[in-house]
């Protein structure tokens, strides 16, 4: 049972949201809002989402979908991390509060560990959020199980990457989420299908993300670029994590450069890449689908993952009506997982 009574961690308000139990946990770097669901007897996973979105426009995609939804909560219990006031109703972080660094966050990350009594979790991430759960393998590699991760950043901000955060930076300065933020969020998020044209809506995936875009708090959001923006190249530290990994990208992501080069720079016989055909950075709510039989494959390598009728994918070679003798292979259970390139079709 977890000591809820420590010094630098207190609980400020618990209630029940409609995806889960929502705590506010206080932690010596500020607030963070956790969202729970499911039992917490079993394994954790916690996940973090992209810059200026929270759980609800990061993964409700991947857990609506009901064969992933049930593959991970049939195994895990999931803590929903959101960044500093980035949950839904979130006051203005005051001005007075010392702006935090990428460092700073994957600390956070620990103290919510402690808070709870977990010991080591499963981290999901997506970009930004990828960039913190990766930070915080390196500084905690004994808390960490493994790492699923979507378009994720490594490398310090290039020019370009910058030069944008910069412009964005500015406007959430002076003029707040504009419509010209929500557009360049919106393209970072996803790809131009999905954006729609004058002949083609937005997706339904994007439509929910941009009535979300509209309830965040400048403030907060302009905290979370300035710490992603002045974040420190973290390649050199890949080699040395020993948990397992396994990366996303959509190919048409903006980031699709920095996912293939941190591939490249892990330990090739713990990670594995999967390229997702006709998508932008956020797999998981364009095509999270894509995702289900590479994280069946990347799970079974873990003694705790439990496959059930409703977890096995009917498309998947796990199974049972077409489990071949291949792949009851180690390196198919997922002890080694070797570096793979993997284009999803979308065709049904």
């Amino acid at each position: 049972m977890a000591d809820y009574s420590s010094d630098s961690v207190s609980i400020d308000m618990e209630h029940l949201s409609p995806v889960g139990m929502e705590h506010h946990v206080r932690t010596r770097l500020g607030p963070l809002s956790v969202t729970i669901i499911g039992d917490q007897d079993k394994p954790s996973l916690i996940t973090y989402p992209d810059l200026a979105v929270n759980h609800m426009s990061s993964f409700q995609g991947l857990f609506f979908c009901p064969e992933a939804g049930a593959l991970l909560l049939n195994n895990f219990c999931v803590y929903h991390i959101c960044p500093p006031g980035h949950e839904l109703g979130a006051a203005a972080i005051s001005p007075d509060e010392p702006v935090l660094s990428a460092e700073d966050l994957a600390d956070q990350i620990a103290e919510v560990l402690d808070f709870f009594g977990l010991d080591a979790v499963l981290c999901m991430g997506v970009t930004a959020g990828a960039y913190i759960l990766t930070l915080f393998a390196l500084r905690y590699r004994q808390r960490v199980l493994g790492l699923i991760l979507i378009s994720p950043l490594c490398k310090s901000p290039s020019w370009t990457e910058w030069l944008c955060n910069k412009v964005i930076s500015n406007l959430l300065y002076f003029y707040g989420m504009c419509s010209v933020v929500k557009e360049l969020l919106l393209k970072r998020y996803f790809s131009k299908d999905a954006r729609g044209s004058a002949q083609v809506p937005e997706s339904d995936a994007v439509r929910a993300c941009r009535r979300l875009l509209d309830e965040r708090q400048s403030p907060n959001v302009w905290r979370f670029l300035e710490a992603i923006n002045g974040r420190p190249d973290i390649t050199d530290g890949l080699i040395r994590l020993q948990c397992r990994s396994l990366i996303f990208v959509g190919e048409n992501s903006a980031f699709h450069s920095e996912a293939v080069h941190m591939t490249s720079k892990l330990d090739r016989r713990l990670s594995a890449l999967v390229e997702v055909q006709s998508c932008g950075s956020m797999v998981t709510e364009e095509h999270p689908h894509a995702m289900l039989i590479p994280m069946e494959y990347f799970l079974m390598g873990y003694r705790f993952y439990k496959p059930s009728k409703y977890t096995i994918s009917p498309r998947s070679p796990l199974s049972p009506t077409c489990i071949s003798p291949e792949l009851l292979s180690p390196e198919s259970m997922g002890l080694k997982l070797k570096p793979i390139k993997t284009r999803v079709s979308l065709e049904v």
